[in-house]
């Protein structure tokens, strides 16, 4: 039976347990008796008492070390939220990946560095006067990076709605020249390192730029044909993005199930959609990322500003593709956009788990620090970790969000980012309001529920293929906060056989008691 150091190898009394516990523990053992006999509890009298820690150690051992997962590779540290003296470890060095569990280092770097009070600006100018309600000259929108530009709050167009009334209200009917984007504030290269070519069009892939909107995706929505066999529809929304469909779906019989994909290959504005759609069943809907995100917010401003009156001579364009050099006079900024400060898009960046947002935070980082690069941004982020005490060799930093196979932590340097997020009264408060929480919101709206952990736990989820991760706090019946990771990585059971085991883990800690 593996150990974790500290654990025992036998107990000597029953944990007290709710049913729903129990039955949590129930489908558990029901989930591994296919790959063998789970470890035998010890019988016979006890030969010492065990304090209530080792007993839990046991516990958390058992579940770990469960046959079914034999296979997996797994990183566990349990300890007290304020301290950081350690309760349970289990691999607490070994580095794996984390998958969204990156977040939790990008956010906690960003707090530190950036502030909860941080937002990203994007400022509109002029190149010209303003004659009998004409701009005689461009409009130039110099993009910071800001990722909320989004449909999250209702209307997407409703900021550049807001920005037509202003325009409006500055005299400006119509635009004599263009509308200028400038990008430059971050660098062009907006993938992740290590992203896999397989998923770019996925719009949980997006590409990040200085100008974003519709968080760089569109909805492909398809709709079956008129019979068996025939073509089916496909629609883009919103259309602006610049993107086109190869259209290889079909309509299969009424009553199966849509089977449907999207592929784009990096630097085309093509989709290749294929599959198929039942026979009557309504709409499809799949997420696609877009090529060029400045474009794609050009085009919806521009089309936006026409929609509500305004004239517009010619056509959109980055500042990089305009024919001539643009300069700005500081003196025309006509206004500036600020975006929600960080403690409320951290929740949406926590809570949905949106990579586009964690990947911004890093490229927001390095700017802060002279570099617009991601690589900027994990210099940042490496200076903040090494001021908390987390050694260098202890992480692997590929991007922001945890989609690269490339990132690696160990399960200590979470938890110790957890614990002084938890210790400082700067963070402490607006960190833990951004984690999902365990069923009622977020990613962990549906686990747990009818456990002690419902409404108790607060953590980030991670899963890519083969990873999966769960790392925040919880309250165990004490009143005791706890931090606890746990990553999973190597495995090749199902995914819900992982998160049984971790569900397990954390009711466990729930019900802890030291008495």
């Amino acid at each position: 039976m593996r150990s974790s150091s500290g654990g025992v190898q036998a107990r000597n009394r029953p944990t007290v347990r709710s049913p729903r516990s129990r039955r949590l523990a129930a489908a558990l053992a029901a989930l591994l008796v296919l790959s063998g006999a789970g470890c035998a509890a010890r019988t016979g009298p006890a030969t010492a008492p065990f304090s209530a820690v080792q007993i839990l150690q046991h516990d958390l051992d058992r579940t770990f070390s469960a046959p079914a997962l034999d296979r997996t590779l797994w990183a566990v540290v349990v300890q007290p939220a304020l301290t950081g003296e350690p309760i349970y470890r289990l691999n607490p060095s070994k580095l794996v990946m984390p998958a969204s569990n990156m977040k939790i280092v990008t956010l906690g770097a960003a707090a530190e560095r950036l502030g909860w009070d941080f937002a990203f600006e994007t400022a509109i100018y002029a190149t010209g006067p303003v004659a009998d309600s004409v701009l005689r000259g461009d409009l130039v929108v110099v993009g910071g990076g800001d990722p909320t530009i989004n449909a999250r709050g209702g209307d997407p167009r409703r900021v550049f709605l807001d920005w037509a009334g202003r325009l409006k209200a500055a005299g400006i009917t119509a635009i004599d020249g263009r509308i200028i984007g400038d990008d430059r504030a971050f660098d062009a290269e907006g993938l992740g390192r290590g992203w896999a070519w397989d998923y770019l069009a996925a719009g949980y892939a997006a590409k990040v730029g200085a100008l974003q909107y519709h968080e760089d995706l569109v909805s492909v929505v398809i709709r079956p044909g008129a019979a068996v066999g025939a073509a089916a529809s496909i629609e883009i929304r919103p259309g602006g993005s610049g993107l086109t469909a190869d259209n290889a779906v079909t309509t299969s019989a009424a009553g199966g199930s849509a089977e449907v994909d999207v592929q784009r290959l990096p630097g085309s504005g093509r989709l290749r959609v294929t599959g198929s759609v039942p026979l009557g069943s309504g709409e499809t809907s799949l997420t696609a990322s877009v090529d060029e995100p400045a474009r794609f917010f050009l085009q919806e401003l521009h089309d936006t500003l026409i929609g509500e009156g305004l004239r517009i001579r010619n056509a959109p364009v980055v500042w990089n593709q305009a024919p001539a050099p643009v300069a700005v006079d500081p003196e025309r900024l006509l206004f500036t956009h600020r975006s929600p400060p960080l403690s409320e898009f951290a929740v949406v960046l926590m809570k949905v788990s949106q990579n586009l947002y964690a990947e911004t935070l890093l490229r927001a980082l390095g700017v802060q620090a002279g570099d617009s690069s991601a690589r900027g941004g994990q210099a940042a982020v490496r200076e903040v970790l090494t001021g908390w005490g987390v050694p260098p060799d202890a992480y692997v930093l590929a991007d922001g969000s945890g989609l690269s196979r490339y990132n690696y932590v160990t399960a200590d340097t979470i938890a110790r980012i957890l614990t002084r997020m938890a210790s400082d009264p700067r963070h402490a408060a607006r960190f833990e309001a951004t984690l999902p929480i365990v069923g009622r919101d977020g990613t962990l709206a549906r686990r747990m529920k009818g456990t002690r952990a419902e409404n108790n736990a607060r953590a980030k989820t991670g899963s890519i293929s083969n990873v999966r991760a769960l790392s925040g706090y919880v309250t165990t019946r004490d009143g005791e906060r706890l931090v606890f990771s746990i990553i999973a990585n190597n495995f090749n059971v199902p995914t819900e056989t992982i998160d049984a085991a971790v569900d397990a883990a954390v009711v466990r800690l729930a019900e802890f008691s030291r008495r």
